[in-house]
């Protein structure tokens, strides 16, 4: 059983997903991941994706230390109903609902965010092994539109996995290796930052 690291809901016990249908992220992947986001000040009243969700854990994480509103997105049963747990435990702790479920694919939901535009903050993406990587290119070419300018999005993978292949509208800026598990940080991209020379492991000025 896993459990909020840190925040107003810090210690929190959190369900997991029965089965090995999902990755669990690890406590030492998620405290790195959200000391790096801490440090580029993204997090604070974010609008947070939890993109295949699993269990939640990563929205509910970021809704405790700070996040103005987290979707979670996920499509299998089993690990919906978890996520409808662990969202009802948190928003209980935080006395308001800072963290929703939206059952369905991943991509179904992107296309339907796209007629509301940018608005997003930061984009969590854990993607299931099955996914191709053609299949995970397009859906971070649909989530790219809908991010505000100073957005950050992680994709978790494998070790073992390659580098996500960014579409236009998104560029790599750090990487960082846990054990078994990879951590791909990139920003929106825009034709100006592309004649800048940024420095590696910080977000850009991406619409600054």
């Amino acid at each position: 059983m896993g459990r909020i690291i840190a925040g107003a809901a810090g210690g929190l016990a959190l369900a997991s997903v029965p089965g090995d249908a999902t990755r669990p992220t690890t406590d030492r992947v998620k405290e790195a991941l959200f000391s790096r986001l801490e440090s580029y000040g993204v997090l604070s009243g974010a609008r947070v994706l939890d993109l295949f969700a699993g269990s939640g854990a990563l929205g509910v994480e970021a809704a405790s230390r700070g996040a103005r509103a987290v979707v979670l997105v996920e499509q299998a049963p089993k690990a919906v109903a978890v996520c409808q747990a662990n969202a009802g435990t948190v928003n209980r702790a935080l006395g308001r609902t800072a963290v929703s479920v939206r059952r369905g694919g991943v991509d179904g939901f992107l296309e339907a965010e796209a007629e509301a535009g940018r608005g997003w903050d930061i984009a969590f993406l854990d993607p299931p092994y099955p996914l191709s990587e053609d299949g995970l290119a397009a859906t971070l070419g649909r989530l790219a539109p809908l991010l505000e300018p100073e957005a950050v999005v992680v994709v978790e993978r494998s070790r073992r996995s390659p580098e996500p292949r960014w579409p236009a509208g998104l560029r790599r800026f750090a990487e960082r290796k846990y054990g078994e598990t990879t951590l791909w940080f990139a920003e929106p991209d825009t034709p100006e930052d592309q004649s800048q020379d940024q420095p590696q492991d910080q977000p850009g000025t991406a619409g600054s």
